[in-house]
Formats: structure tokens, sequence, C-alpha cells
């Protein structure tokens, strides 16, 4: 379950308050990425950023796994089961990352925790009206200050850890990246006879 909001020292304040230059200092974000789900399963991919509103997460195979963020929704699409899931956005960890301005600490998202280990800054927070819905920890290294992890704990106590590595920002991308045509809807028919 997530940590209730405490009051932040000034350390922690000016912790967050750099963390949130940081995301804030690029609109596009490529990256590797690997994940690890709460069993242990990995899967690797190309992560996607393009603020405000778009991300992609583009599984390596086998996976079967597409995420897109389209400004609107979280579209999560697993091949296999073929039956796409639509999320609204700002319900989720990823809309706090692809926001027009990301503020970490403000109205609707409460910083729970800042934590710091040798080169790393961790920030933890919650959705301040339901924080219940599970914890998002952004994970930052100090030098050169880069955002290099994000966890996701999950009502049930889950937690899936996505690791980024050769991160390039200031890129441009085909805004048909962030696009999700459902293969439900755009499957040709098949002819008869």
């Amino acid at each position: 379950m997530a940590a209730p909001r405490k009051a932040l020292s000034a350390q922690d304040k000016a912790d967050v308050e750099r963390a949130e230059e940081y995301l804030n200092s690029f609109t596009t974000l490529r990256a590797r990425f690997l994940q690890t789900a709460p069993n242990g399963s990995q899967a690797e991919g190309t992560a996607y950023f393009s603020r405000p509103g778009r991300m992609r997460l583009q599984y390596d195979p086998p996976s079967p796994m597409l995420v897109v963020a389209d400004g609107t929704f979280l579209i999560v699409h697993d091949k296999e089961l073929d039956a796409p899931s639509y999320i609204p956005l700002d319900s989720t960890p990823a809309g706090i990352l692809v926001r027009k301005n990301v503020h970490l600490d403000g109205k609707d998202v409460a910083v729970t925790k800042v934590g710091r280990a040798p080169g790393i800054l961790t920030v933890s927070m919650v959705q301040a009206d339901d924080p219940g819905q599970g914890e998002l920890t952004l994970v930052f290294t100090e030098r050169p200050f880069a955002l290099k992890q994000w966890r996701v704990l999950d009502p049930q106590g889950n937690v899936t850890q996505v690791s980024l590595f050769d991160t390039q920002t200031g890129l441009s991308f085909d805004p048909k990246l962030f696009e999700f045509k459902d293969p439900n809807t755009t499957k040709p028919k098949l002819r008869e006879g």
C-alpha cells in the first residue's frame, strides 16, 4: 500500500524541484528499456516520449505487448489476447511523466518519500485524491542527473520496474508513432470463394 503524504524537508523540496526541472528540460526522449514484472519475468524494448501526452513502449519480440499514450488514453495491447485496454491517461503513472508541465508534488500528485543513496535520488508519489491506487517511484542518477528507472507499486503490492539506458533527448518523432490502430477495426475482410 502506498505511504501517506508527509511534510517535505527543505532538502526534499529542492530535490523534487531538480527532478521536475530535469523532466521539463526536454519534450522528446527515446531510450531502450528493460522491464521487470512482479513475477521476475523480463522484457526489453524501446520507449518513446513526446510531451505533452504521448508515449510508446515498443516491446521487442517475442513479447506480444504494445503500450501507447495518444494524449487521451493509455492503450495497452496484448497481441495474443487481441483486446486492447483503454485507460484514461491522467489516471496512470505514465500520465505524470508526459504532462506538458511536470509537477511531482502538486494538487493532484503528492510526494510520499524522497530517498538518497550514493549517486542516486528517488522520488515516490501517489495520486493525491486516491493514494490507494498505487505509487510511482522515479529513480535518477546524480552524475549526470538523469531519469534511469521508474517503479510502479500497484494496489495489490506488486512492483513493476522499468530501467532506461541509451537515453537520447531532443529527437523528432513521426506523430503516427503515437497513434494506435485497433486491429479489430482495421483487419481486412477475407474474400470467400
